[in-house]
């Protein structure tokens, strides 16, 4: 059912919104495509319209997925590049590059060993957008999200194309429990909540604002703190139902397709477009916080200033934030010692 409402509302995005059906399109590539999430982010991407060319890249053989893809009635062509050694064909070009590459998020397992396993995801995909495509938008789905976009940063910086309002990390799947749960609690249709999550993308660091939300919510405090919790241990609830096979891979595709539509609509011009990300901001003491954004055809058009919270919500945000701190700095120091590896290997030519 969750795929399926995904392939009707990209589908029928046409409708809603005719601008849609103007002629600019774009090359999409997803780095990861494989995977459990990887996959289906391709089908509900393959099945909206705007993408001329879907760009599939993962370390395994993906010819049959792109083949597979590339029979879906749909305009457009499905490219497919395997290996690590075609990374930079697969960007080349790129208007948009989404990252779903990496190691999902097992039992009892910390973010910092998380790190360990995917921070090298974010250093070759920085580099190979470096130079195959400087202009692109970069989106990360690879977790941790809150350590992940900061490295990436540090890389682009290090290789001179580095530009804040193209380099987003994805936490439109916090938005989309948030407005499911109250959904149902409110029994109403989640379609019809809005709500913003700020902070980061982990733990305390996801702050749903209750106070913010549309319709208002009308739960107690002891109602929104018990559904905060649940918002913030979303992902590990689904990784202790799968049973160590797994972390939220369907209804992060679902996410995922939703702010990537959302940067392809701002990229051909439509107003108004706005969706929470984790982006280096200005809003707070942390050089890396999510929060809604106005997207255009640069990436981030403006940034929303933060509302007036709760009590409890300012004391929410006061703790998070040395958190997202220490996040940012221990992804740029990870950045550093890879790229400092990197010289060692390859060492400049001597004058």
């Amino acid at each position: 059912m969750l795929l399926l409402d995904g392939l009707k509302l990209l589908s029928n995005i046409a409708l809603a919104a005719p601008w849609r059906l103007s002629r600019r399109t774009f090359k999409v590539a997803i780095v990861g495509a494989g995977g459990g999430i990887g996959q289906p982010l391709s089908l509900l991407l393959r099945s909206g319209p705007g993408i001329k060319e879907l760009a599939l890249h993962d370390l395994v053989e993906m010819k049959g997925i792109a083949t597979d893809l590339s029979h879906v009635s749909k305009s457009g062509m499905v490219t497919s590049f395997s290996g690590e050694n075609m990374l930079e064909p697969a960007v080349s070009c790129a208007d948009l590059v989404v990252v779903a590459a990496g190691m999902p998020r097992l039992p009892g397992m910390q973010r910092d060993q998380l790190m360990a396993a995917n921070g090298q995801v974010a250093v070759k995909v920085a580099t190979a957008v470096s130079v195959a495509c400087p202009e692109a938008l970069l989106a990360f789905i690879t977790n941790p999200v809150n350590m992940i976009v900061p490295a990436a940063a540090e890389v682009l910086k290090v290789n001179g194309i580095y530009d804040p309002c193209r380099l987003f990390g994805i936490t439109t799947l916090d938005v989309v429990r948030s407005e499911k749960f109250i959904g149902d609690f409110m029994k109403i249709s989640p379609d019809n909540v809005k709500i913003p999550v700020i902070g980061g993308h982990a733990g305390i660091t996801i702050l749903p604002l209750f106070s913010q939300c549309q319709p208002e919510f009308h739960g107690d405090k002891a109602v929104i703190k018990e559904m905060t919790h649940r918002i913030q241990e979303a992902g590990t609830e689904v990784v202790k139902a799968k049973a160590g096979k797994g972390s939220a891979t369907l209804s992060m595709a679902f996410a995922g397709a939703r702010f990537v539509d959302s940067l392809l609509r701002g990229l051909k011009g439509e107003k108004g477009i706005v969706e929470c990300a984790y982006v280096a901001s200005e809003l707070t003491d942390a050089p890396f916080f999510a929060s809604p954004l106005e997207l255009g055809k640069d990436g981030i058009e403006r940034f929303l200033p933060l509302p007036t919270m709760s009590s409890t919500e300012e004391e929410a945000v006061a703790k998070l934030i040395p958190v997202v701190q220490e996040n940012a700095k221990e992804g740029i120091d990870f950045a550093r010692k890879c790229l400092e590896e990197s010289m060692e290997v390859f060492p400049s030519s001597l004058p």
